[in-house]
């Protein structure tokens, strides 16, 4: 039976580096945001040219990939924080965009739904969406990026609250 190496001992504080040692550009959550900041800025102008906002735009891409989600997928999946997600989903539901739905299996619990006029919305905005990603990557070979992506996979694992 092959068993997981236990996962290795927390370095010491003491032991850890401070960011001033570190720098800014070498902590990676401060070049996560700074990413992350610039690819919704990069998207803002035609989001708003559509009534969109970045919760509602990660609402609706989701739910292109993602079926009926629970409301509470949607907020992990997403990256929203659920009153956040449920004020954008008022709005998206307000202009027809998804729809609520009962799940069946329990009656407490709400499912999400992108209507067609939902997905014509999310499919107007993808070719920015795709452009903005692959200006992203811009001279990066595509071996590099599968890495990229395969280690953020990983780091995402070892952080990640939910099975999600």
């Amino acid at each position: 039976m092959n068993e997981a190496a236990p996962p290795p001992e927390p370095q010491a504080e003491a032991t850890l580096p401070r960011l001033g040692e570190m720098g800014l550009a070498n902590f990676a959550p401060y070049l996560m945001n700074r990413i992350m900041g610039r690819y919704n800025a990069s998207l803002r102008e035609e989001m708003a040219a559509q009534g969109l906002t970045t919760a509602k735009m990660r609402a609706l891409a989701t739910l292109s990939v993602i079926d009926k989600p629970l409301i509470r997928e949607l907020a992990v999946y997403s990256v929203i924080e659920q009153s956040t997600l449920s004020r954008a989903l008022d709005g998206l539901a307000a202009e027809g965009l998804i729809r609520r739905e009962a799940d069946p299996g329990d009656s407490r619990a709400t499912r999400v739904a992108l209507t067609e006029a939902g997905r014509a919305a999310f499919e107007a905005l993808w070719p920015h969406m795709a452009r903005a990603h692959e200006e992203m990557f811009r001279g990066i070979p595509e071996a590099e990026r599968a890495a990229f992506v395969g280690t953020l996979q990983k780091v995402l694992h070892n952080i990640r609250k939910h099975d999600l």
